[in-house]
Parts: structure tokens; C-alpha cells; sequence
């Protein structure tokens, strides 16, 4: 089957997009076309596929996101974003609550992050401290700032669900290889952690600036997880650091969003979804065979105003 294609990223974080609202196919269907789409080796690649989905009598549209393994996750915010502005352009809106896999999230068409750069506002939560949900077995109901013995770590790890599940270090600096092996660790689904979990070190630059990089579940080591950000912000308002209600830039490997947690647990993000091509590509969802990608456009204004947004 043809299918159009929208290659995007929101903070680094880039993804094939499809306009699923009329196109059927099963979720098994749905993850060999995400692995085959986001297959670094070939044609198109990504950290996943994001999926712009019907709306019903609640949500306008809906998202769905399956990672570059062709699981699915609960949410995903740099992809959100994204998802968002394909969603408002098909329905000529600026605001849109949209529904995730369990619940929903609020975004809008914000005032660009900088010139050229399209800009959405999420909203997103509230974030939860119950490991019970995820499930994390690991003998207590939170783990706030505490090290968890079945990681191998003596690192203290505070947990949060936004809805997806991470695990968040502070650290004076970011040791990648230490970071991959945690995450290693979860990525292999353990019985005290079935449904793994996303692992994140986190550097506090100043009183106002995270750097955040993250060993994402189904991805491994990515330039940007947006759910991981906002759970960071939030584990930085828990833990003290940055006190709730504070503006923050949260830096990665692929730039920056600004952001606020709330004290309820809410976090909200502006960031950008950046259009890069946008074409079509075969597509057998039963083997995952890809053959002939076009590309119709490309935005180079868009990917000129990015790189001069993070050129500092």
C-alpha cells in the first residue's frame, strides 16, 4: 500500500508521520510499518512512527506512536507536538485536546520558540509516583530519590509516570556509557520491571536549565525524549532543585524546549514540530517490505530557522 509520509522531529526527536484517520489496519500492521518506516538502515528511519488518528465525540484527533522496535507507548511529547500541528492544519484549528493510548493532553499553536520555528504548547499529566501501575515490584509504592537495588546502580533514581513510565538521576555529568548499561537493564523487560521503562540523567546547568539524556524504552539511546524532559522537570520541582511554578530550558542532543511543572503534576512544554520532507513510500504492512520512497517537498526554511534557533 502507498503511503504518505511526513518526516518531522520535535527537539531532535524525528519520526515518520501518517495521517492514519482513514486507514485500516491492525495494531500488529501498525507496528511492522513502524519498524520498517523507522529502521535507521533504511529508507525514511526515525526513533518511531507517529500516527495522527480519528477524533471522536471527545477529542478532535488522536495520536498514536509505536517506536522504532514497533512497540507502542503510552505518549510521547516531542511527537505530540507534531502530531498536533498535522492535526490542526487537516481540521483548520489552533487548539485541540487530543487523545493518547489512556488519556489525553491539551496542545495549541503557540508563538514561534524563535523565527520560523513553528511552536506548540502541550500540556501533559498529572504525573504519578504509584511504580504499582507501571509495574515496578520493588517492595514500595514510590521511589522518590532512591537507589533501586535490581538496576545494579547505587545511583538514586526517582520515578515518575507521565503517563509513560521513567526513571530520573541527577548527576554532576552525563556518563553515556553508564547511562546505557541502566537502561540496558530495563530494556530487557526484567519480572520486577515487565513493561521496562525509560532512564534519564539528568544535569542541573543552573537555576533555571536542565540537560537531560535519555536511554528511551524501544529506542535505546536518543537525542531528545519529550516525555522524558517533562518528567524531569517535574522530578526537579519533587526532588527541590527548581521549584515548582519556575520556567525552565531543557537542553538535549537535539536542542531545547521551555518548560513548567506544576505543583498538581501538570507539565507543560513548548517546543517545536519541524517539518523536514514530506512524500509517500510502499509500504506491506504484513512483511514490512518498503520500496520506492518519493519526496515531494522538502523545508529547508524550516530546517535553516531550527539550526539558527540551536546554533548557541
Amino acid at each position: 500500500m502507498r503511503i504518505p509520509v511526513v518526516k518531522c522531529h520535535g527537539s531532535g526527536n524525528d519520526f515518520p508521520l501518517v495521517d492514519a484517520r482513514a486507514v485500516q489496519l491492525s495494531d500488529a500492521e501498525w507496528a511492522t510499518v513502524a519498524r520498517a518506516l523507522a529502521d535507521r538502515t533504511g529508507p525514511v528511519g526515525g526513533d518511531g512512527l507517529l500516527l495522527l488518528g480519528p477524533g471522536d465525540q471527545s477529542v478532535p484527533f488522536s495520536m498514536a506512536m509505536y517506536n522504532s522496535d514497533g512497540s507502542e507507548a503510552e505518549t510521547c511529547l516531542n511527537g505530540l507536538r507534531c502530531v498536533a500541528r498535522a492535526g490542526f492544519a487537516a481540521l483548520g484549528i489552533e487548539v485541540a485536546t487530543v487523545g493518547l493510548m489512556n488519556s489525553t493532553a491539551e496542545a495549541s499553536h503557540a508563538a514561534d520558540l524563535a523565527p520560523g520555528v513553528y511552536t506548540v504548547r502541550e500540556t501533559a499529566g498529572p504525573a504519578t509516583h504509584d511504580v504499582a501501575d507501571w509495574p515496578m515490584t520493588i517492595g514500595r509504592e514510590s521511589n522518590i530519590e532512591t537507589a533501586i537495588a535490581p538496576l545494579g546502580s547505587a545511583r538514586a533514581f526517582t520515578a515518575v509516570a507521565i503517563p509513560n513510565p521513567h526513571l530520573i538521576a541527577f548527576v554532576e555529568a552525563v556518563d553515556e556509557a553508564e547511562l546505557a548499561t541502566i537502561g540496558r537493564v530495563c530494556e530487557a523487560a526484567p519480572g520486577w520491571l515487565p513493561n521496562r521503562a525509560n532512564v534519564s540523567f539528568v544535569e542541573l546547568r543552573d537555576p533555571a536549565t536542565l540537560f537531560v539524556r535519555t536511554f528511551e524504552r524501544g529506542v535505546g539511546l536518543t537525542d531528545s525524549c519529550g516525555s522524558a524532559m517533562a518528567a524531569s522537570v517535574h522530578a526537579a520541582g519533587l526532588t527541590g532543585r527548581i521549584a515548582f511554578g519556575t520556567p525552565v530550558v531543557v537542553l538535549n542532543r537535539g536542542g531545547l524546549v521551555r518548560a513548567v511543572a506544576a505543583a498538581d503534576g501538570m507539565v507543560t512544554i513548548e517546543g517545536n514540530a519541524t517539518w523536514q520532507w514530506t512524500g509517500s513510500i510502499d509500504v506491506d504492512p504484513a512483511t514490512g517490505a518498503v520500496r520506492d520512497l518519493r519526496i515531494d517537498t522538502v523545508f529547508h526554511d524550516e530546517a535553516a530557522a531550527w539550526a539558527a534557533a540551536t546554533a548557541a
